[in-house]
């Protein structure tokens, strides 16, 4: 079944107006809110397209978690097991968010405003109700709340050159995973070096929604002499960048230690945070499952709608939770939970994919190269 009933419930976006009359083929659904999923003919032009120019794209749908009051950094800190301390702002920082088992919540980016406030930019879960429930349980005194902000990415390797000609030449000196600031239409906007995508470029934080479509057409405008184009996270790229997706890869079944996340966590005893026994014990006796690559061989696969069984002989050692055909490496490259004992990169496996094909394949690690 394809296409979605729209209402509602469904969020439009300040750019699905933009979004639809540039000819959007279907939406999936991220925060209760619409996320474009394919404008170009194929996923494999679209992938050619953002790896060699620039491409515009609707994240709203990650939607930011306000903190602010003076215990915002105490309830950031409680959600997360990376020390924030040293945090400073203009810093964008990836914070793995847990709960009591260590079972991941969430994988926000952590955009630090000022010293009592912050934003969670967030994944595809109600981070915000959890970080309610915290604050009302630990009597902390802060607000929480869904500011009115909607990022809006500009990703490919032409996208600094479209933005410095834009906003001036210091979007240039915007460091990665750090923010600054552009004037548009008399307003102040944050604008980061980061983006769902290894290609480069930058993620605007529109604060008010009602300037989408003005700066949707700036940026239109200002790309034509870059070969722009809409787009959306690419599937290939994302898989072959070893980017995860919340509900893909990972759930609240999944710690952080297994999804190659443990730089993020501090497991020392110095911070506390939720969860902390909890993610100390599993460090202490090892994780069982690690995130890996997969390339399987044969025509290429279809969509991994549901988890694909991996195999080594008659045993089950992991499963496929993402994959798709790579025309640069013109093979099938998949994201597995591939259990401890075979997760070696080389260790030959057969992919048992859902169109009752049996693909043979090999572990490797992420990015695949």
């Amino acid at each position: 079944m394809d296409g979605l009933n729209m209402s509602r419930r469904i969020r439009r976006t300040p750019y699905t107006d933009r979004v639809e009359q540039m000819g959007v083929r279907g939406f999936s659904v991220v925060n209760h809110m619409l996320l474009p999923k394919s404008f170009q003919a194929s996923v494999e032009e679209d992938y050619w397209h953002l790896r060699e120019h620039v491409q515009i794209w609707d994240v709203s749908c990650e939607r930011q978690v306000q903190i602010k009051g003076p215990d915002a950094a105490a309830l950031v800190q409680w959600m997360t097991p990376r020390d924030i301390g040293k945090a400073r702002v203009g810093d964008c920082l990836y914070v793995p968010i847990i709960d009591a088992n260590a079972g991941l919540i969430n994988d926000p980016v952590m955009l630090k405003l000022s010293e009592d406030r912050f934003w969670l930019s967030i994944a595809d879960s109600d981070v915000l109700l959890y970080a309610m429930g915290l604050a009302l349980g630990r009597g902390l005194d802060v607000g929480v709340s869904e500011p009115d902000v909607s990022p809006l990415a500009i990703q490919g390797p032409k996208a600094e050159d479209l933005l410095a000609g834009l906003f001036g030449e210091h979007i240039r000196e915007i460091g990665f995973f750090k923010y600054g600031w552009i004037e548009f239409q008399g307003t102040r906007q944050l604008i980061a070096r980061s983006g769902y995508s290894r290609q480069g470029g930058f993620e605007i934080y529109l604060e008010g929604g009602h300037l989408g479509t003005a700066l949707w057409d700036a940026i239109w405008q200002a790309g034509q002499a870059f070969n722009i184009a809409p787009g959306c996270p690419n599937l290939i790229e994302r898989i072959e960048g070893g980017l995860f997706s919340y509900g893909n890869e990972m759930t609240r079944e999944n710690n952080p230690l297994e999804i190659g996340l443990g730089k993020f966590c501090t497991l020392d005893g110095s911070v506390d945070y939720i969860g902390r026994a909890a993610l100390q014990k599993i460090a202490s006796e090892g994780i069982t499952q690690q995130i890996c690559g997969v390339a399987f061989d044969g025509a290429p696969c279809p969509t991994c709608s549901k988890p694909w069984p991996v195999m080594v002989g008659d045993q089950q050692v992991g499963q496929i939770t993402s994959a798709i055909w790579s025309p640069r490496l013109e093979s099938n490259v998949g994201q597995a939970m591939i259990a401890r004992e075979y997760w070696a990169a080389g260790q030959s496996v057969a992919v048992h994919s859902q169109d009752g094909e049996t693909r043979n394949g090999e572990v490797s690690g992420l990015p695949f190269e």
